[in-house]
């Protein structure tokens, strides 16, 4: 939200808005998300861009909620609409606004990470290295394998602990022989898979201070920015939307004015842990 400000943007945020449903949808419950995504449908009504700052939710807003709805032609039509009007936080920074932040930071080393659905439906990876390189004093380490995927998924890393461990513990590896000072995403859930692991390998270590700290890209844009504003844009207006793991980020833009699981001992964790945890782990702006 301090980003889209900065641009003289006015955020609104529907308090009413929830999970974006994908959850159940990827875990074969379509009827349960599309309840979930019939009371979003309600939510932005105004004709403005959606801004949601988890590439995986808006790809479930984007591309799955018009075929969620295909067998109802009035809520096909909503969703549809609602569509065209999702972005990605990164990729309305970068392709809307042309975001050129003046970079007041200090000099640092950081690795991106993408998380799996974000990268292939919304193009995060693309977006994301932009607003990275656009910081003049922001290196980038290239990770192996930066593709895979970290081992989170949502639900299968609750239904599948085991394969899901050895997959963040891969990524874990792979961003610490980068030399990185710390790891950003776009993706919180990403995050919280990814930090809660390697703060579990530190305290199996006796590390006291994180050996992979990391945080959401937007935290990272702002920090280099914070002293920097630019002048007023006039009336444009956004809203914004529930990011990852129903985090209340979503916002709607009005343009009339412009982790993981808890970990104890070789125990990866239950649903009851990720969703206790979930909301301590959020990354916010």
């Amino acid at each position: 939200i301090a980003l889209l400000e900065r641009e003289g943007i006015r955020v609104h945020f529907p308090e009413e808005q929830t999970c974006c449903g994908q959850p159940a949808h990827t875990s074969g419950f379509p009827d349960e998300s599309r309840k979930v995504a019939a009371h979003q449908l309600t939510l932005f009504p105004n004709d403005w861009p959606v801004v949601v700052p988890s590439g995986s939710c808006a790809g479930m807003m984007k591309h799955h909620y018009p075929t969620l709805f295909a067998r109802e032609p009035a809520r096909k039509a909503q969703a549809e609409a609602l569509a065209a009007r999702i972005h990605e936080l990164t990729e309305f920074l970068v392709n809307v606004l042309g975001w050129q932040p003046e970079d007041r930071g200090g000099e640092c080393t950081v690795v991106l990470h993408t998380s799996c659905s974000a990268r292939r439906e919304m193009g995060v990876h693309l977006t994301g290295r932009k607003l990275l390189d656009a910081l003049g004093k922001v290196r980038v380490a290239q990770q192996d394998h930066e593709s895979e995927c970290c081992g989170f998924g949502g639900t299968f890393s609750v239904k599948q602990p085991e394969i899901s461990g050895a997959m963040v513990e891969d990524k874990v590896k792979a961003l610490k022989a980068t030399g990185a000072e710390r790891v950003v995403s776009a993706d919180c859930g990403c995050l919280m898979n990814i930090l809660g692991h390697a703060a579990w390998k530190d305290r199996q270590e006796g590390r006291a201070a994180p050996s992979l700290p990391g945080e959401h890209i937007a935290r990272g844009q702002a920090a280099a920015v914070r002293r920097h504003r630019r002048g007023e844009r006039g009336e444009d207006r956004v809203v914004f939307a529930v990011g990852h793991m129903c985090a209340p980020a979503l916002v709607q833009i009005d343009t009339n004015s412009v982790g993981g699981l808890r970990q104890s001992g070789t125990e990866r964790g239950s649903l009851k842990d990720l969703l206790a945890f979930a909301p301590r782990r959020i990354c916010a702006v």
